[in-house]
C-alpha cells in the first residue's frame, strides 16, 4: 500500500513538471497563482490549496492525460448486469481501462489537448476523472491527494 501511494505520486509530479516545462504558457500562469496567493518568502501549506485553483486544474488535466494506473483494479461482477449494451454474466472479472475512458472524444472535448483552463468551474463527475478507481474499492487514499 505505502509503494502503491509513492509511486502513483512520484509519477504523477513527473508528468506534471513534464507538462509544466513543454507549456510556459501554463507554468507562468501556475507561477503567478503561486506568487499572489502564497508568496515568495515561504513554502505553499496544506491550508494554501483551496486557494490555488489553477493549480487544481493543472493536477486534474494531468490525471486526465496520465493516469498514474492505467488500468484500474480488477473488479468483479455479483449479479448479471448490462454496461454499455454488453451483458456482462456475474463471477465476470471486470477491468476499467481509465486510460481510454480519460482520452474518450464522446466523454471530453479535445481529450488530448493539455489546457488546464478546461477544468475552470467545471465540475466533474466521477465516471469521467477516474485516475484512482471509483466506488467502493476505489484508491483509499484519493481523498488526501
Amino acid at each position: 500500500m505505502l509503494t502503491a501511494g509513492i509511486d502513483t505520486s512520484s509519477v504523477t509530479i513527473k508528468w506534471i513538471l513534464s507538462l509544466l516545462l513543454n507549456h510556459p504558457e501554463v507554468l507562468k500562469k501556475a507561477r503567478a497563482e503561486l506568487d499572489a496567493e502564497v508568496g515568495i518568502d515561504r513554502l505553499v501549506d496544506e491550508y494554501d490549496l483551496s486557494n490555488l485553483p489553477y493549480l487544481h486544474n493543472i493536477i486534474s488535466k494531468t490525471l486526465q492525460l496520465y493516469p498514474a494506473a492505467p488500468m484500474l483494479v480488477p473488479h468483479e461482477s455479483f449479479d448479471d448486469c448490462k454496461i454499455g449494451g454488453y451483458n456482462i454474466p456475474r463471477d465476470t472479472i471486470l477491468l476499467v481501462n481509465a486510460w481510454a475512458v480519460h482520452r474518450d472524444p464522446n466523454i471530453w472535448d479535445d481529450p488530448t489537448t493539455f489546457k488546464p483552463e478546461k477544468f475552470e468551474g467545471l465540475q466533474v463527475q466521477p465516471s469521467k476523472l477516474i485516475p484512482f478507481g471509483i466506488g467502493r474499492r476505489s484508491c483509499p487514499g484519493s481523498d488526501l491527494a
